[in-house]
């Protein structure tokens, strides 16, 4: 019998660096999907009624002190398991298997051998393909009654099934792109294995949302802080689909904004959606409250906390019409991961709508993305009618360009990097590049100056730096390749355009080690 897609499935996060991209790949199935942590006890996930548990890889030996080991009791309790990687092995242990430590080790690219017929998993699938490993330790011996599906040459064996019990396992990683047939394997566990329904759509993304929204703010009223990106404009179009004319949003010029953006704002997304917007022209509060500061953290933090006061203020002029206890936010799932949502998170950077909002906030959240990805995001604001130029448009931070200023935030300054910047997304979009990065950040390393040569004149400018990135959902990126005649026009026309920039350089590091945004 199949299971109903309201269900979740669970994937326990055992320190894995796609423990995330598990969950996603999970969601391209069209089955839903949370990451608890591993410390989780069993009890409490039977408490979330999951219609399967995916144990994840991680970085730790099965046989270390102190390694997390998954509960046996788990596997008595009719919930389909697959495990994965170092979640394989744990599953392999407590069922009975035998896990050594051979001294083979195997990493990055293997061949997999696909063994008899393959099994549910691997059926059909070529003999022989690359699949992509990280392992150490092995598992021998499957449990009693498990059929071992497939070995490699480091790995006795290397997937194994118990259909009857509904549990299945694999030793590589079928969730990243490295493994060409891992999100058909991941499928059929979901789909043929546990037998789940695949009806986790946009659709049912939108009408779910809809419900909650409808549910948590009853007859009250909303208030929406709307930046013009796609996160705070698809969380105020379900919002107002959910009640109407009881949402308002506020659009607040904090003079941290990309050039045209607040022409952007005040023609397109209320052409799109009819919503009411209040403009709020705040710059000259911002600039004054971050004089002076050059640490990141706590830009993000002064920025956040201006923001909400400038809310409750734009919430008090509109008393007349009612009380508004409702601030709707575009909290995205990687920003919830990033700031520590969660057992074991480090918290990496504070971001405006999670970790910079003041103790004291007067409203209660509406975050109808929060448990979203980023390409989830995009296709839900298309169900939702709004226009390309919105959906489509490159992630910007809801600090702005306040974070993309190394040192001081200035109004020189801001001149300065939102005419590079403006040019820079010009160039880009001239190429036909849009669709191919992330995004690109550009960056005024405002507190270095270096000699230059313009004119017959010595010069003494700022550097700035280009960071195109390529990814999915912000948790990983990559540096984008763009082609060396785009990058040429880019320098030229800064340097030639921008007075006070001398020098363009190139960011060519991955997420992680980096950051996408520098600050």
């Amino acid at each position: 019998m199949a299971e109903s897609s309201n269900r979740p499935v669970l994937v326990v996060d055992f320190g894995a660096q796609y423990a995330q991209l598990i969950a996603r790949r999970v969601r391209e199935a069209q089955v839903y999907s949370e990451v608890v942590p591993h410390t989780t006890p069993v009890a409490e996930l039977v408490e979330r009624d999951p219609a399967a548990i995916v144990l994840s890889g991680g970085p730790s030996s099965v046989y270390e002190p102190g390694a997390p080991q998954v509960d046996p009791k788990l596997f008595d309790l009719d919930i389909p398991v697959f495990g994965i990687c170092y979640g394989f092995q744990a599953m392999a242990g407590a069922l009975g298997g035998t896990v050594e430590h051979t001294g083979t080790r195997e990493y990055g690219r293997t061949e997999l051998g696909v063994q008899h017929s393959g099994g549910l998993l691997h059926e059909e699938l070529p003999a022989n393909h690359p699949v992509w490993m990280s392992h150490g330790d092995c598992v021998t011996k499957a449990p009693e009654g498990f059929t071992v599906t497939a070995t490699s040459e480091g790995a006795p064996v290397a997937a194994f099934e118990h259909p009857e019990r509904r549990f299945a396992g694999v030793q590589y990683h079928p969730e990243v792109g490295h493994s060409p047939h891992g999100q058909e394997v991941l499928r059929r566990f979901l789909h043929e294995i546990a037998g789940i329904r695949p009806q986790w759509t946009t659709s049912s993304i939108v009408d779910d949302q809809v419900a909650r929204i409808r549910e948590q703010v009853g007859d009250g009223k909303a208030i929406c802080g709307l930046s013009g990106g796609v996160d705070s404009a698809v969380a105020a179009a379900l919002v107002q689909r959910a009640i109407g004319d009881r949402l308002t949003c506020v659009f607040v010029d904090h003079g941290l904004l990309r050039a045209g953006e607040r022409a952007q704002v005040e023609r397109d997304f209320v052409a799109a959606t009819g919503v009411k917007l209040v403009t709020v022209d705040a710059r000259e509060r911002f600039l004054d409250a971050l004089r002076g500061v050059t640490d990141p953290e706590q830009k993000r933090k002064i920025i956040g906390r201006e923001f909400i006061r400038v809310f409750e203020q734009a919430e008090r002029d509109l008393k007349a019409e009612g009380d508004y206890q409702f601030l709707v936010q575009g909290t995205l799932y990687p920003d919830v991961v990033e700031s520590g949502g969660g057992a074991g998170a480090a918290n990496i950077k504070s971001h405006h709508n999670v970790g910079g909002l003041p103790e004291d906030l007067q409203f209660k959240l509406v975050e109808p993305l929060r448990s979203l990805f980023k390409d989830e995001v995009r296709r839900v604001g298309t169900e939702l009618g709004l226009p390309e130029t919105i959906v489509q448009r490159q992630p910007f931070p809801g600090p702005g360009l306040g974070i993309r200023i190394i040192g001081e935030v200035t109004q020189e300054r801001l001149d300065i990097l939102r005419k590079a910047d403006a040019i820079a997304r010009e160039e880009l979009t001239t190429a036909g590049l849009d669709r191919q990065i992330w995004q690109c950040p550009v960056v005024l390393l405002a507190d270095v100056r270096s000699v230059g040569v313009q004119g017959d004149g010595r010069t003494y400018g700022h550097p700035v730096v280009l960071r195109p990135v390529s990814s999915e959902d912000a948790m990983t990126a990559d540096w984008t390749r763009l082609p060396y005649d785009v990058l040429e026009r880019i320098s030229t026309r800064i340097t030639n355009e921008v007075a006070e920039v001398n020098r363009v350089v190139l960011d060519v590091t991955s997420k992680p080690p980096g950051t996408i945004e520098w600050e």
